[in-house]
């Protein structure tokens, strides 16, 4: 059972296999399995037809693992395959009768013996194993003799080992086998390999001394390639035997004796051609060119014999005959215009030779001979024919005529360049030069713009094979250098501008951005005051687009780490000294310094950034802080003031790490950072103000005049916290009190203040709690205006008049009593007046 399952497994394989239904790796996984089957079933001595259905199975799953490139695993199925072979043989012997019987025998097995010898060839030559090829090709010779029959299948076999080890470059072992290959290729002349295959063999023989060592094996090669063309001439071989010849430094007679053995050979034009070439790369000049004669001649009839004197062309210019070179070309162009013209893709071709000819005198600044090279060009063109190359090869005429001052050529030939391809941006470019070199400055913004749109439109065009990714980028570049140097500022400025949207790399968009900053500015230094707000605005663009490309540049493996940091220090700078310049105009003030923090942020957070940020979103705050106390509508105030705090929000955390860097004692941040926020909030009618000021008045450090501008801040409009006010110039009050010698005339303001709040003028109703706290602070003014008579005479009036006026309004009330008091206090200030006293006494 398990025999018939190994058999039907075997059969339904290569029925599958022939109907492409498994690969030929499943085929030799399932003859494996079957195969191993079959040697399961194998007895002590199993019969004939078993041996033979081994032998086969055996031999066919070898050479299965051999074709899938698995030579390892065909091993010990070939072994098997000789094993059972000897079997095989050994069991005829005992059965047969007589000599030829066994003979007979012999033969019948040998045939199987030599199939699985070239089998474990191919095996171990795949595994690298040569000397065992070497051994099994051997035996395989040896039986050739009683079947001859396999000698084209064992020269082949031995072909195909010399070219895979020559394909190796395996040279010493590839010459091996293809001699074989050629000996055993006419062992029998009835079943050769046929004339043919025996050239090709040796042409590669041939070959393979040639790569391997011609200085050492040129004999060798020479004698292959004499063989092989002896046996079958073949363009191949006269084309090889001439490459070894002139490898081998032979002389001119002997190599045109080399030619002339295939005179009377038919070979192609292109075979012809690239033998002169050949002829000619390697220096032969005469016999080169003596041959190229030779071959109009033979091709006469040929519409392809254009290429002959193309290539002798290219030849004479290689060789720096540009004369004849030329003499040649005016032959094509007559022959044009009388009935012989070239092939169109070898008229290309010679526009190629003469493009690249012009090109070379172009660099080397020879203007006028590579017109002249051009201009070859053009007469293969019919007058008013539109081409695209035609618009090119005009606007190289007119890059030439450019250079040779020669204007009115030079507007001709893009005129006609317009005509031909008026959409493209090259021709746009070359109208662009004109108009900078005619010094008209209004063509030359209008036709940076057409560019910057063309630019535009080829970026977005992702079919257009037409135009390079980067050519508008770079033509915009060009356009921006050539306006500098022709001292026009505005074009650049425009050519720039577009350059910066349009450029990818990094390193190039931060250096026109670079540029323009610098330009504008030189413009702007140069307008007056009120044309200056438009400029202005375009450098703060300028900048701007700068912080979005550094923030992009991350993911660009070209733009370093180190490269954004440079050019972030740069930008930061030049905002921060702009912020500086412009300082009269507070709004453009605030954005350059939003701006330099903006771009700190790409660099590294040492002490002198941190302190740059610091200072820049304090000046901005300042400058929102200022705006917001313009007349300008509620709204706009509301959103200055939330801008000014969140920029306080963000310096606070920057201070913070500021300070762990060294001493800031006597640094007035803290302070700035209070009165900015305090008023920002104060403005915005923060519900969470007093807490904020908590704080605050816990500060033993705190300074009276901080305390005195919190109060002045507490009821500025639109804010009005009078409890805040009061708190603050009670503590201002406290801090003067404390003072050694206290400074009459800042305590007389401070007191003065605190009154107004605390009494404001034109209440009607004045609470008894109230009026006791304002008596406390007249008390305080008068123990101070006794001690010293510094404290200023208008103030002591004002205390006098306001202590007074308030005992009035008691008595109009019908308080008699407190209006005696009041009025008795402002009459105890009389006595402390000097010269008005006598005015109010």
């Amino acid at each position: 059972q398990v025999e018939e399952g190994a058999v039907s497994l075997w059969n339904w394989a290569v029925v599958k296999h022939t109907r492409a239904i498994v690969s030929d790796e499943q085929k030799a996984k399932l003859r494996f399995v079957a195969c191993r089957l079959i040697s399961l079933c194998e007895g002590r001595d199993p019969p004939e037809g078993t041996l033979r259905r081994q032998i086969l199975m055996s031999m066919k799953t070898g050479k299965g693992w051999i074709d899938v490139g698995k030579a390892d695993l065909a091993d010990e199925f070939l072994e098997n395959a000789l094993n059972n072979i000897e079997k095989l043989y050994a069991k005829l012997r005992k059965g047969s009768d007589g000599e030829a019987d066994i003979q007979k025998h012999r033969a019948d097995v040998e045939k199987n013996l030599f199939k699985v010898l070239s089998y474990q060839a191919e095996s171990v030559l795949a595994q690298g194993d040569f000397q065992k090829a070497v051994t099994c090709v051997q035996r395989c010779k040896d039986i050739l003799m009683k079947l001859p029959k396999e000698t084209c299948y064992l020269s082949i076999l031995c072909y195909n080992f010399g070219v895979e080890t020559y394909e190796s470059k395996r040279y010493e072992e590839s010459s091996f086998w293809l001699s074989q290959s050629y000996e055993i290729g006419k062992m029998d002349t009835k079943y050769s390999i046929g004339k043919e295959m025996q050239a090709k063999v040796l042409r590669l023989l041939a070959t393979t001394y040639f790569e391997w060592d011609c200085s050492l094996y040129l004999d060798k090669a020479l004698k292959a390639i004499n063989l092989a063309n002896q046996v079958n001439l073949h363009p191949a071989g006269f084309f090889l035997k001439v490459k070894i010849l002139l490898k081998s430094g032979a002389s001119d007679q002997d190599i045109n004796a080399a030619l002339a053995e295939f005179l009377h050979f038919e070979m192609s034009l292109d075979f012809c051609l690239n033998t002169a070439k050949l002829l000619l790369e390697h220096g032969r000049e005469s016999v080169g060119l003596d041959f190229l004669k030779s071959v109009p001649e033979r091709f006469e009839s040929s519409p392809d014999l254009g290429k002959i004197t193309l290539l002798h062309i290219e030849f004479l210019l290689q060789n720096k005959k540009e004369l004849l070179a030329k003499q040649k070309i005016e032959e094509i162009i007559i022959g044009h215009y009388t009935g012989k013209q070239l092939l169109p893709e070898i008229l290309n071709r010679l526009h190629i030779i003469l493009w690249d000819r012009a090109a070379k005198h172009y660099e080397e600044k020879n203007y006028s001979e590579a017109l002249h090279w051009y201009n070859y060009s053009v007469s293969f063109y019919t007058p008013g024919q539109i081409d695209q190359n035609l618009a090119k090869l005009q606007r190289n005429m007119a890059s030439c005529y450019f250079h040779l001052k020669q204007v009115d050529k030079a507007k001709e030939a893009v005129k006609e360049a317009e005509r031909c391809d008026p959409n493209s941006i090259f021709t746009k470019f070359s109208l662009y030069k004109i108009a900078v070199m005619e010094n008209d400055t209004d063509k030359a913004v209008e036709t940076v713009i057409e560019m910057g749109k063309l630019a535009e439109k080829s970026s977005q065009d992702e079919d257009n094979l037409r135009v390079d990714k980067n050519t508008g980028t770079n033509l915009l570049s060009l356009a921006a250098q050539i306006a500098l140097e022709n001292d026009q500022q505005i074009v650049a400025i425009k050519a720039l501008e577009y350059l910066s949207e349009h450029l990818q790399d990094c390193r190039q968009l931060f250096a026109a951005l670079k540029c323009l900053v610098r330009l504008m500015l030189s413009k702007v230094m140069a307008e007056k005051e009120e044309k200056r707000d438009e400029d202005i605005s375009s450098i703060l663009t300028y900048l701007n687009l700068a912080h979005k490309r550094l923030a992009e540049s991350f993911t660009e493996e070209k733009f370093t780490g180190d490269m954004r940091i440079l050019e972030a220090h740069w930008f930061r700078k030049v905002a921060w000294n702009l912020a500086v310049q412009f300082k009269d105009s507070p709004e453009k003030m605030r954005d350059f310094f939003v701006l330099s923090f903006k771009l700190s942020q790409f660099c590294p957070s040492d002490k002198a950034v941190l302190i740059a940020q610091k200072t820049c979103l304090l000046m901005a705050a300042a400058v929102d802080l200022e705006m917001g106390r313009q007349q300008i509508t509620p709204s706009e105030q509301m959103e200055l003031f939330s801008q000014a705090l969140q920029h306080l929000q963000t310096c606070k955390e920057i201070w913070k790490v500021l300070k762990l860097t060294g001493d800031f004692a006597k640094d007035p941040t803290d302070t700035l950072l209070l009165l900015y926020e305090f008023e920002a909030r104060s403005k915005l009618n923060d519900p969470t103000l007093h807490n904020f000021m908590e704080p605050v008045w816990e500060q033993p450090q705190i300074e009276m005049k901080t305390l005195e501008i919190i109060a002045s801040l507490a009821m500025e409009s639109p804010a009005r916290y009078p409890v805040l006010c009061k708190k603050a110039l009670k503590s201002a009050l406290n801090l003067h009190r404390k003072q050694t010698v206290i400074d009459a005339v800042k305590f007389s303001k401070c007191l003065h203040s605190l009154i107004s709040v605390a009494l404001p003028t034109g209440l009607t109703d004045v609470d008894t709690c109230v009026l006791q706290e304002v008596w406390d602070y007249f008390e305080d003014a008068l123990s101070v205006v006794s001690s010293t008579n510094a404290y200023p005479e208008m103030e002591i009036l004002w205390l006098m008049t306001r202590a007074w006026n308030t005992g009035i309004f008691q008595y109009t009330v019908g308080k008699y009593k407190e209006a005696e008091q009041w009025c008795g206090l402002g009459m105890r200030f009389l006595n402390h007046l000097g010269s008005l006293k006598k005015s109010y006494e």
